[in-house]
């Protein structure tokens, strides 16, 4: 708590834990950044962060299931199930409810 904050995060954004200290967790994210946070800062509930410029986010789980919406790079997203190189997402800024290819994002 006595060292410059590096970046803040949205609550949910997912986070590779990479080494374990008393009460701190060293992460990383998706760009390769690394630092500590406070392991009472987390959460175990699933989401993705959208690593494309550009995410279509689709009826079903496949590319012939129509385009319900989009998702934008740094767009945080809800994970609710994954299947065969698919994730269904809640995006919470956008309202939409779909899915998008796991290519397209980075998280659990």
């Amino acid at each position: 708590t006595h060292t410059a904050v590096k970046w803040e995060l949205k609550k949910g954004y997912p986070l590779e834990v990479i080494r374990k200290r008393g009460s701190w967790l060293y992460v990383r994210d998706f760009e390769n950044d690394r630092g500590w946070v406070a392991r009472s800062l987390t959460a175990r509930i699933p989401h993705h962060v959208v690593k494309a410029a550009v995410a279509n986010i689709r009826k079903g789980p496949g590319t012939s299931h129509r385009i319900v919406g989009q998702a934008i790079r740094y767009d945080l997203l809800r994970t609710r199930e994954t299947r065969n190189g698919w994730v269904r997402v809640e995006h919470k800024a956008g309202g939409h409810k779909g899915w998008v290819a796991k290519k397209l994002l980075w998280g659990w």
